[in-house]
């Protein structure tokens, strides 16, 4: 498995409290790379938020630095968040959209 889809899969155990579906499902990892260093790597990741008054902001971020950094390799998590452009339901991938079909909810 590359270190792209450990990032991601660690990105796929975590939730907003309030919506079904996770981050990364959700649509909120605009892009992922990494930087090699002589302690491993560098994991950038650039997001964004439903919202820009999202509640639960800072425990979305420190669950993934907690859980990228668990991650053997990588060395330091940096994420940039942005509003640029915006979040939509358009950003949320098939996998999300049929997470929230079997939970009923409508977004």
């Amino acid at each position: 498995m590359s270190l792209r889809d450990e990032v991601i899969n660690k990105l796929k155990r975590i939730y907003d409290p309030e919506i079904p579906v996770d981050i990364y499902n959700l649509g909120l990892i605009y892009n992922i790379d990494f930087e090699e260093c002589s302690k491993g790597y560098y994991c950038n990741i650039l997001m964004s938020f439903t919202s820009p008054n999202c509640p639960v902001a800072d425990f979305l971020l420190d669950s993934i630095t907690r859980n990228v950094s668990g991650i053997e390799g990588i060395y330091k998590v940096d994420i940039r968040v942005t509003f640029e452009p915006p979040w939509t339901p358009d950003k949320i991938t098939p996998e999300g959209k049929e997470l929230f079909e079997m939970e009923n909810v409508g977004f």
